[in-house]
């Protein structure tokens, strides 16, 4: 899994851990079928607990919480996440600078 995906799926998921799969995908902008998986190798890395609330009429709806393994995994997740997109920055700011170069 990218790290960007897992990222973004840890922090919804420590934001609002009632959300569906469903709720989850639309927000994230993934397919149903992706999150499903991503959510599963999660659960399978022991960084997610998914657990079905029995006051939900939906009987399908989990609640999804980071445990403590998945907090350290997504602060490290986080901080590579971090460089890559100032990686990425610093890359398009040179590329800028150089177009602004080129068009004057």
């Amino acid at each position: 899994m990218q790290d960007e995906i897992t990222y973004k799926i840890m922090k919804s998921i420590e934001e609002n851990p009632s959300q569906s799969q469903r709720e989850l995908s639309r927000s994230l902008g993934v397919s149903l079928g992706k999150l499903n998986y991503c959510i599963n190798a999660l659960v399978d890395k022991g960084w997610v607990k998914a657990r079905n609330f029995k006051q939900n009429p939906n009987k399908a709806g989990y609640l999804y919480l980071l445990t403590p393994k998945g907090m350290e995994a997504k602060a490290k997740i986080t901080l590579r996440f971090l460089r890559a997109k100032v990686s990425e920055y610093e890359r398009l700011k040179t590329e800028i600078a150089q177009l602004r170069k080129e068009a004057e």
